[in-house]
C-alpha cells in the first residue's frame, strides 16, 4: 500500500512539474542556435553632459569595427529626443568572426573608454536571423530606425516566435519600409529585437497604426513578459 502510494505521488509531482505557476504548459527546450550570421544590438547610454563625446566614441567605434574580418554591416544610431542614449547594429558572417571582433584592441579600448562617461553599463545582445530579407545598400541620412525588444514568456515561445516573424515578413512590404528584420537572441530564444528602418517618420507612424500591426500587438499581449519596448532613433553620420 505504501509503495503503491508513492508510485502515485511520484507520478502526481512530475506531472506538476509539466505546468507552469500560470498554469500554462512547460515550455518546450529550444532548438539549437543556428549556424551563420550574428546580428547584434547594443544599448549605449552615456551622461547627458557627456553625449558629445560619447556619440564620438560610438563613431569610431563603428568606423573600426566596419574593417574587421567577417563584418557585414555596422552602424550607429543616436536616439531621438534623447541624445545621451545611442544603438550599436551589427552583422557578422558567423559567431567566430563576431567573437574576435570582441577581442579586438580597439573593442576592448571602447569599452574601457566608455566606462569613464557611461550612464548604464553596456547592453550587447547577441542574435541569430529569424526574419531578415537581403542585407540592403547604405540607409540614407534621413532614414527613421525603430529597434523594438520583444520579450514573451518562455511557454509561449513557439507562438511569439511565429508572431514576431510574420510581422517582420508583412512590414517589409508596407510603403516606405527601407529594412524590417527580425532576431532571436541565441541565449534566450524567448527574446527578440525588431529593427525597421523607414523612409521617414510619417511612413513609419502608417505601419504602427495599420491593421496588421494592430493585430500582431493584441496577439502578443498575452504572451508578453514585459513592456513592448519600442525606441526611435537617427543614424550618426
Amino acid at each position: 500500500m505504501a509503495s503503491t502510494l508513492r508510485l502515485l505521488l511520484g507520478v502526481a509531482f512530475l506531472a506538476s512539474m509539466t505546468m507552469t505557476t500560470q498554469g500554462q504548459p512547460a515550455s518546450p527546450a529550444p532548438p539549437p542556435v543556428p549556424d551563420g550570421p550574428r546580428y547584434v544590438v547594443t544599448y549605449v547610454d552615456v551622461m547627458q553632459s557627456q553625449k558629445d563625446e560619447g556619440a564620438t566614441l560610438v563613431r569610431q567605434f563603428r568606423d573600426a569595427s566596419r574593417k574587421d574580418a567577417g563584418s557585414l554591416r555596422v552602424e550607429a544610431a543616436r536616439r531621438m529626443g534623447v541624445p545621451n542614449q545611442f544603438v550599436v547594429l551589427e552583422v557578422w558572417k558567423d559567431q567566430a568572426s563576431f567573437d574576435a571582433h570582441a577581442k579586438a584592441g580597439h573593442t576592448t579600448q571602447f569599452h574601457d573608454k566608455l566606462k569613464t562617461i557611461q550612464n548604464a553599463p553596456y547592453d550587447e545582445r547577441v542574435h541569430f536571423p529569424l526574419s531578415v530579407g537581403p542585407l540592403p545598400a547604405n540607409l540614407g541620412g534621413a532614414a527613421v530606425i525603430a529597434v523594438t525588444h520583444v520579450d514573451v514568456i518562455p511557454p509561449q515561445r513557439e507562438n511569439g516566435t511565429a508572431l514576431v516573424k510574420q510581422l517582420a515578413d508583412d512590414g517589409r512590404k508596407d510603403d516606405g519600409n527601407l529594412r524590417f528584420e527580425a532576431v532571436t537572441q541565441t541565449g534566450r530564444q524567448n527574446h527578440f529585437t525588431v529593427i525597421e528602418a523607414w523612409r521617414n517618420r510619417k511612413s513609419s507612424d502608417a505601419h504602427a497604426m495599420n491593421a496588421k500591426t494592430r493585430a500582431f500587438r493584441e496577439k502578443l499581449a498575452p504572451a508578453s513578459g514585459a513592456l513592448y519596448d519600442q525606441r526611435f532613433y537617427k543614424l550618426l553620420d
